[in-house]
């Protein structure tokens, strides 16, 4: 629930009150106009969060889709660090270094948060389980 409210807010100040500070994060070599991916990118987190929320016997796979669209925005974080782009309150090197070491945790996060991970050892468990029954 946590996770879901936090990407509903998140995906609103995307495409309101913070879209200049997201704008500033979108590298220079994604060949898409940065307001179209900022707002596209809010739309998907705000469908995310409130799909999370709404409907969580669907966790597990959003655990899933969380986490693959936190690696699909890392590369903004990473062009935010290389061009020392100020955003965020994030204006020395060294916060904008801590900002990549969370975005794996919170890819970490949602994996966890969603049983997403525990469904993937659960579902090994039982191969091997099952493998090992086999004639």
């Amino acid at each position: 629930m946590i996770l879901g409210a936090g990407l509903v807010f998140a995906g609103t100040a995307h495409v309101s009150f913070a879209r200049a500070e997201f704008q500033a994060q979108v590298p220079s070599w994604v060949p898409l106009d940065v307001d179209v991916v900022v707002v596209a990118s809010g739309i998907v987190e705000i469908v995310l969060g409130a799909t999370l929320v709404v409907l969580p016997r669907f966790r597990v796979p959003l655990g899933w889709i969380a986490a693959a669209f936190f690696l699909a925005v890392f590369p903004g974080n990473i062009s935010q660090f290389m061009t020392g782009t100020d955003a965020f309150g994030l204006t020395s090197d060294t916060a904008r270094g801590v900002r990549l070491v969370f975005q794996p945790l919170l890819m970490l996060w949602a994996l966890w948060s969603c049983g997403s991970l525990g469904a993937l050892r659960a579902r090994r468990e039982q191969t091997v389980h099952a493998s090992s029954e086999a004639p």
